[in-house]
């Protein structure tokens, strides 16, 4: 069930965040390791006196161990109140035409995607895609943080952590979710449960939209083909 999945994951992801051993985690919560990764992997449900000793260990509240609410203390954030980049007129990141313009693509793609989401319905395959969209950025973000080479006290996660992969793993991680949620609503709701996806729907759903989500598949397409061509083979 999606609210034990969202229970092991956070399990999961905060202890690494926190960058304790299984082993040491489950001493400080007072359990055996084996249950824990039991937990961990979704595996057993904990009972209430061990998700409080849990929201203790690693200062979260319930609702976000749970899944339940995306801030750490359980403060609910809607949609209205988050800020909009898209919606602001005449946008233009200063200094860069190029940073503009591929900005105002991916955003305007992001929409698209997530809309499409939404109307299939799957929350499953909405957090994974979050998740996985996350985690690009902060990988991004990461390597320019980096560059500069300040202290990087201001992440979770060490710079050895970083460097050996962590953040690309939980891509890894995040996409097989996103394609097992698919596939699992597919089984149980159907192909139909899923929105028509061919140009002239997209076009008529997404007046504005399209054409930046069309040439974002289509630039990705061609830089893919070159390098199975080119730079993958070995080729100049």
């Amino acid at each position: 069930m999606e609210p034990n999945n969202d229970f092991a994951r956070s399990l999961s992801l905060l202890r690494r965040e926190r960058g304790v051993s299984q082993r040491a985690a489950a001493k400080e919560l007072g359990i055996s390791q084996a249950l824990l990764s039991h937990y961990e992997n979704g595996v057993r449900e904990p009972g209430l006196a061990f998700v409080r000793r849990a929201c203790d260990y690693y200062r979260v509240s319930a609702d976000f161990l749970l899944g339940r609410a995306l801030t750490r203390d359980g403060t609910t954030i809607g949609a209205e109140e988050l800020y909009d980049a898209s919606a602001e007129k005449d946008n233009v990141l200063r200094g860069s035409i190029a940073a503009t313009l591929n900005k105002k693509l991916l955003v305007n793609s992001i929409g698209v995607l997530f809309d499409l989401l939404g109307k299939a319905g799957g929350r499953g395959a909405i957090q994974a895609a979050s998740d996985y969209l996350s985690a690009a950025i902060y990988k991004l973000f990461r390597h320019l943080y980096r560059a500069t080479g300040a202290s990087e006290d201001f992440f979770a996660v060490t710079g050895d952590a970083f460097v050996a992969g962590s953040a690309t793993a939980d891509m890894l991680y995040s996409e097989t979710d996103y394609v097992e949620a698919l596939a699992r609503q597919a089984k149980e709701k159907g192909k139909d449960s899923f929105p028509t996806m061919n140009n002239d729907a997209l076009k008529e759903a997404f007046p504005q939209a399209h054409q930046s989500f069309l040439q974002l598949i289509h630039n990705t397409g061609e830089r893919i083909n070159y390098d199975l061509e080119n730079r993958w083979k070995g080729k100049k």
